[in-house]
């Protein structure tokens, strides 16, 4: 710790497309939905985070609530902008100077340069400073406690909202890397999509994704098998309230398209993977994280269909910002992973 070490603010960031995660001194601070709400005359920020995503689908003409991340990358820098720095604002400032930010920020390993671009100047106009970029599945392999530098062959598929990062990482980098944008949001849409052709009822984005969380399903069957859930929306034809027991034995239907594309990406990444690589893998399994991780009966799903084993990490949800985190603690090593 240098003397003015006070002035300046370490932080690292999960900037992901369903929600943001910031940690400082070692500790996740914030952990809010990626949402902002804006006035529509004025463009100031009314809320962000869970504030915001109470909102979402309940606003009135003045108010419009936004997700500037769309499939993994800023869509809309302006809010991107605006939630980053309500973000930084959660957690505590000294009273009486801005300090300068250092930040490692996690990104989709399948951006482009514009993309990266996009990123590094909207954290640059929220307060940072010292910017350093990682890709989301090496900091998922951090998070999970992997060691990425060693001479052999780890796989991570991290299942976020917007895309599927599939990993191969050894020797502090990766050797293939494929990204995919069938992810949260894409499962939350084939819930909307089923609800409404096969019970006749339009449901939002919020009840979808409560019906993922609740009754999400990889399988038509389970072991521990969770309850029907009573979802309640209006019949598209009458407009006349409906009332819907749903079982996850109809959602594992409905999201059988999107899992199948997962594992299609899943094996074209392991055809890439040179031999020795693979069989590493083969050997100490492949890790899912990300929050799309957490869908019932997915680790089984792949390891009958692939013959390898899926561990689920320990904390899916937070595999990319701790692993972010370890990294903003070693940058000073020159690590071969961190993008300037």
């Amino acid at each position: 710790m240098g003397l003015f070490s006070f002035l300046s603010q370490e932080l690292a960031m999960d900037l992901g497309t369903a929600n943001t995660i910031i940690i400082h001194d070692d500790k996740i601070v914030v952990d809010e939905p990626s949402i902002v709400a804006l006035d529509k005359h004025t463009d100031r920020t009314i809320a962000i985070g869970m504030k915001a995503r109470q909102m979402h689908g309940k606003t009135h003409d003045n108010i419009y609530t936004i997700r500037p991340l769309r499939d993994g990358v800023i869509a809309d820098f302006n809010a991107a902008e605006k939630m980053i720095r309500g973000m930084i604002k959660l957690l505590p400032q000294p009273k009486f100077f801005t300090p300068s930010l250092t930040m490692v920020i996690g990104v989709p390993s399948g951006s482009t340069e514009v993309e990266l671009r996009a990123v590094r100047d909207s954290a640059e106009h929220a307060g940072g400073r010292e910017i350093y970029l990682i890709y989301e599945p090496m900091a998922a392999a951090l998070g999970i406690g992997i060691d990425v530098e060693a001479p052999q062959g780890n796989m991570v598929v991290d299942i976020g909202g917007g895309t599927t990062e599939i990993a191969v990482i050894s020797l502090g980098g990766i050797v293939t890397n494929s990204s995919i944008r069938i992810a949260g949001d894409e499962l939350t849409f084939d819930i909307q999509e089923y609800m409404r052709r096969q019970h006749n009822m339009k449901v939002g984005e919020p009840t979808a994704e409560q019906i993922k969380i609740r009754v999400g399903s990889a399988l038509p069957d389970l072991v521990n098998a969770p309850d029907d859930f009573v979802v309640q929306g209006p019949n598209l034809m009458t407009a006349l309230p409906l009332e819907v027991p749903v079982s996850y034995q109809e959602i594992a239907h409905a999201l059988e398209k999107s899992v199948s594309k997962i594992e299609t990406a899943v094996m074209s990444a392991l055809e890439q993977t040179p031999p020795e690589l693979y069989a590493d893998i083969v050997n100490n399994g492949i890790y899912l994280t990300g929050g799309g991780a957490l869908l019932r009966g997915l680790d089984k799903r792949l390891t009958d269909k692939i013959h390898i084993p899926f561990h689920v990490a320990e904390n899916p949800l937070h595999s990319v910002a701790i692993g972010t985190g370890i990294a903003l603690k070693n940058r000073h090593r020159g690590l071969p992973y961190l993008i300037r």
